[in-house]
């Protein structure tokens, strides 16, 4: 064998078991996003089969939140890459104390979002919703609004476990979740088994009782299982150190921004869709929902890149940190080369289950060529955000955001949508030219990231 070819079969070892290893870490979190779309599927299915109306609140509001939610999220996995780089350490003590000071910041950071949505609440009249939804959408706009501090303490203890490479456990809870939020949703949208008929109302109560369940479940397990021992000494006994809140904050400050930042192009997506009319709106919530399948397979492997990133980061190997991000890259394109085919193929069956209204079938389908369209730039991006959070060095996830999705991601959907007058296929549009320049920033920044890491310290 020559030796080329000896070099080149080196290579496809190497990344064969960085394949396995994103699998192994991918594959649960993978099922607990599918879990996720389930149930986002089964929410908006229910939801829409008892009325177009309700649909639309629905939409609205779950995309108001959107924003608030996935902030909350971004700010959890700034965990990973803390608890990822102690772990592949061994300092166990360590892991158990970044979890109690992080326990304790994710559970502040979901109080300050309550009250900055609580504030929102008073002006959800001056959105230029249609009049018609209002009164559906204030009462479920408040339960909704209950969810978030349990949700937030379950991120942080999520985030924790995968970090330390166990991303099994928190995908059975998810599913567990899941389970109860469809059972709830069944007998109490609609009203089964003797229990009142609450609509959309009862939609919200199922999601806010599955929260509180999830964080409850996940705790408990933390507290009691023996995979977690060696961290509860220092989650229980070790009181924070100087500086360990600043160092937490200065790695999930940025990622909550930057998620948020990016989210509220499709929150503000929402907004405008409702601007105008009823129909626009709920055939946004469906193709938005839709979506979802693409995304949170992309964002499964994008984490567990993460979290192989951080191992890597923490013992200074920053060859096989280039080198994961490309298997996860590989892995993506992969995805969402197949999620492409089923949105084009399947169109119609997906959206002929989240509702029979006929109009907005017609505007969900004008929405899924643009939806195909923004799936490469969606995989890059999220396996390059995901690669440059497992570095800890997350400021460059900041400027990116705020370059793709605000300078130029909200200027473009106000102009193809109002200016050029295409409405939510507009909207959709936009979404493209935002997730293609921030696929290609990141990935600049990722690659600049670790020749600077590898200047500094010289891998050993």
């Amino acid at each position: 064998m020559s030796k080329s070819s000896l070099q080149r079969l080196k290579i496809w070892n190497a990344y064969k078991a960085e394949y396995k290893t994103l699998l192994r870490l991918g594959l649960p979190v993978l099922v607990t996003q599918l879990g996720i779309i389930v149930v986002s599927f089964a929410d908006t299915m229910m939801v829409g089969m008892y009325g177009t109306k309700e649909l639309a609140a629905a939409s609205f509001v779950n995309n108001f939140f959107m924003v608030a939610i996935v902030m909350l999220i971004g700010f959890a996995s700034g965990v990973t890459p803390l608890v990822g780089a102690l772990y592949s350490q061994k300092k166990d003590l360590e892991v158990g104390r970044t979890l109690r000071v992080t326990s304790h910041l994710n559970a502040a950071a979901g109080v300050v979002f309550t009250i900055i949505m609580g504030i929102a609440y008073f002006f959800l009249d001056r959105m230029g919703q249609p009049d018609e939804l209002l009164y559906l959408i204030r009462p479920y706009y408040l339960i909704v609004l209950s969810s978030l501090v349990p949700m937030a303490i379950f991120n942080c203890f999520q985030q924790t476990a995968n970090g330390t490479t166990d991303t099994a456990m928190p995908m059975w809870i998810m599913l567990g979740m899941n389970v109860f939020n469809i059972c709830g949703n069944y007998l109490l949208i609609f009203g089964h088994l003797g229990l009142p008929e609450l609509g959309l109302i009862g939609a919200g109560i199922s999601t806010l009782l599955a929260r509180i369940i999830g964080m409850v479940v996940i705790v408990t397990l933390v507290m009691i299982r023996r995979r977690y021992r060696s961290y509860r000494q220092g989650f229980l006994h070790q009181p924070a150190l100087s500086g360990e809140h600043r160092k937490a904050l200065k790695v999930s400050l940025p990622v909550m921004f930057q998620s948020g930042v990016e989210c509220l192009l499709w929150s503000f997506g929402a907004v405008v869709c409702g601007w105008f009319g009823t129909l626009q709106l709920a055939g946004y919530q469906v193709v938005v929902t839709i979506s979802q399948l693409g995304f949170m397979t992309y964002l499964s492997f994008g984490i567990a890149t993460s979290i192989r990133v951080a191992n890597y980061m923490g013992v200074r190997d920053y060859v096989a940190a280039d080198r994961i991000s490309s298997a996860g890259l590989h892995l993506n394109l992969v995805l969402c080369t197949i999620a492409s085919c089923i949105f084009w193929l399947g169109s119609d069956h997906l959206m002929g289950l989240f509702t029979d209204d006929a109009e907005v079938i017609a505007v969900a389908a004008t929405l899924i060529f643009p939806l195909i369209l923004h799936q490469f730039g969606d995989a890059v991006q999220i396996t390059y955000a995901n690669a440059q959070r497992g570095t800890s060095r997350v400021t460059p996830l900041l400027w990116v955001s705020i370059i793709s999705y605000l300078m130029v991601g909200i200027p473009l959907l106000l102009v193809l949508s109002i200016t050029f007058d295409m409405q939510s296929v507009g909207v959709y549009y936009s979404f493209s030219g935002a997730l293609f320049l921030a696929a290609i920033l990141l990935y600049k920044a990722f690659k600049r990231t670790i020749r600077r890491a590898s200047a500094a310290h010289p891998s050993r």
